[in-house]
Order: structure tokens, then C-alpha cells, then sequence
């Protein structure tokens, strides 16, 4: 079993407070002989569509000394997981969930705005102290 991020609880309860059911804790993804770890998955049940919305939600806090390498591994981490779950599991959307700082100081700068305009990821903004949610970027 993998070690929890540092703001795996905080985020965990924005979602919950957002309306979430958090399914799994973690989300297991089996691929061949592999098993590899997504922080959570939850569901939520969308009245107007009377239809279950289902996430994959993988937490970085960002908190080395280089905000870009963990940018590099956060990235790599969510891609690989992006295209094992569109094979096993293509319900499930997959989100980055990242600290309002942790966006200030990366994505509304020009490295992260790339990444956002040329859409490679899926963002969640939190604030852990007061465990909301802030953005769904998607």
C-alpha cells in the first residue's frame, strides 16, 4: 500500500464536503502483473442527469525544493495513470488535486498555463486548512 500525500485527508474532506462519496481509499489499477495506486475515487450523483459522475483524484503537495521536478513527476505520474484508466476503467475522469498555493506558484505561471491551455491535465484546487474545494479546472 502505498504512503498518503501530506494533504491526502484535507483533500479528502473538501471532496467530501463538495458532495463526494469517496468510493476508494485508495483506488487500486491492475494492469497485467502491475498494481498501481490512485489516492481516491468517488461518485456523485448528478440529479439534473439522473446519472453518477465518477472520479479518480491523485494528490501532490508539491513540497520539495524544486516545485518543477515535482511538477515532472506529478505529470508523469498522471499520465501513465490517465491511460490505464481510460483502458480499464474510462468512466472514471482523473484529476490532479493540488493546494491554492501550490497552483499560484506553478500554474498561473507561464510553465503551468501551457498545460492548461494545451488541456494535458485535469486540476482540482483545494485549500487544505479549511478542507473546500476552490477550482475543478478541466
Amino acid at each position: 500500500m502505498p504512503a498518503k500525500d501530506i494533504y491526502h485527508d484535507s483533500c479528502k474532506q473538501a471532496l467530501i464536503k463538495d458532495g463526494w462519496h469517496i468510493s476508494h481509499d485508495p483506488y487500486n489499477l491492475k494492469i497485467g502483473r502491475k498494481d498501481l495506486f490512485i489516492d481516491l475515487a468517488g461518485e456523485k450523483l448528478i440529479t439534473a442527469e439522473k446519472d453518477t459522475q465518477k472520479i479518480a483524484v491523485e494528490i501532490k503537495s508539491f513540497v520539495s525544493p524544486s516545485e518543477i521536478r515535482d511538477l515532472e513527476t506529478a505529470l508523469g505520474q498522471y499520465i501513465l495513470y490517465q491511460n490505464i484508466l481510460s483502458r480499464v476503467a474510462p468512466e472514471r475522469t482523473l484529476y490532479l488535486a493540488i493546494r491554492d498555493a501550490s497552483f499560484l506558484k506553478l500554474f498561473e505561471q507561464e510553465v503551468g498555463q501551457i498545460l492548461l491551455e494545451n488541456q494535458v491535465l485535469k486540476l482540482i484546487t483545494f485549500n487544505p486548512n479549511q478542507e473546500v474545494i476552490t477550482q475543478w479546472i478541466d
